[in-house]
This record gives structure tokens, sequence and C-alpha cells, in this order.
């Protein structure tokens, strides 16, 4: 592909949608490592990369995790669990840029996964003491937010358009050289 043809990546930007349901089947090994692969490969401030991955794939670990938060039912469901672990962000001395960094490692994970036909969604750990319990990170890392991926239970939720009204009009997040109105 020449510089400047990027049409898979919009593409997967464009069609990309949150899947909360997954078939009853492991990702292939491939699928897992390239997903595993777009994260390392995030960019992040100064190139600390503050991040460690925790893949979760045992079907009675990701029931457990699913207990994390009140929205993370999904996990249970999962092919796959990826706790994102990183130096506490609420630390006195955390820059901010840790989850920035950490947002980007998602994205990228999440935007592989979709151009291979694996859905993908987050969830936000809630109960932190739990988490730690479940994933055995040290005292000195957190985790706040645990991502599933799996193959849609239905496929076509690959090719639907997304919803009417989904997202605000550009004009109404875009703002020229000052905020105005």
């Amino acid at each position: 592909m020449a510089h400047g043809e990027r049409e898979p990546v919009w593409a997967a930007i464009s069609t990309r949608r949150v899947i909360r349901s997954f078939q009853d089947r492991p990702l292939e090994p491939d699928h897992l490592e390239r997903i595993l692969r777009a994260g390392r490969r995030a960019n992040s401030s100064k190139n600390l990369q503050r991040w460690s991955f925790i893949v979760c794939r045992e079907r009675d670990h990701l029931r457990e995790l699913a207990a994390v938060g009140p929205w993370a039912g999904h996990l249970a469901g999962a092919a796959v669990g990826i706790a994102l672990v990183t130096p506490d962000p609420r630390a006195d001395d955390a820059p901010l840029s840790v989850l920035f960094d950490l947002g980007q490692a998602a994205d990228s994970m999440m935007l592989a996964a979709w151009e291979l036909g694996i859905g993908s969604v987050p969830a936000t750990v809630y109960e932190h003491d739990l988490a730690r319990q479940l994933l055995g990170y040290p005292a000195d890392l957190h985790c706040e937010y645990l991502l599933s991926f799996g193959y849609p239970a239905d496929p076509a939720d690959l090719t639907r358009p997304p919803r009417s009204g989904g997202r605000k009009p550009l004009d109404d997040v875009v703002h020229e050289e000052r905020w105005s109105g």
C-alpha cells in the first residue's frame, strides 16, 4: 500500500461496533497475537510504554472477572479478556499521560480486532480489590479497564450500519482557534 492510502484504517474506524455477545469459540492464536502486538505498538508519552496486559482465557476466570464492575458482565462470555495494567494513575506523582497512553493501546487493540472480524468492548473496574485478587498484579500497579474480545455471536454485527443519531454533528464538537458556542 502506498503512503497516503489508509482506507482500511478508516473503514475500521467508521464501521467498528461495540460487541457484547460472543460466539463460544476461542480466538485463533494468530488473531490474539495480532491484537496484543497492536497494543504493544501503540504510541506512548516519551515512549515509556507504561502498560502490561494480562490475557485471560479460562471460562471460570472470565466469569469471576465479570464481577469487577456493574457493566462487566460481557467478560463471562468473551473468548478472551485482557486486563490493562499500569502504574496507579491516582498516585501523587502519576502523569495524566498514563491513561491517555493506555487509551491509545486499547484503541489499537480494538481496531486490530475489528479488522480481523473480532468484536470487543471495554469494562471499567469498580471493584479494585477483587480485580487485584483475581489478576495478581503487584501492589504498585493498577487495573482500571479490561477488554472483552470474541467473534460476534451475530456475524451480521460486523456489517450492520451505524444507528442514525449515534454521533454528534462535527460542528457541535469542533471549535476553530477558540471555544465558541
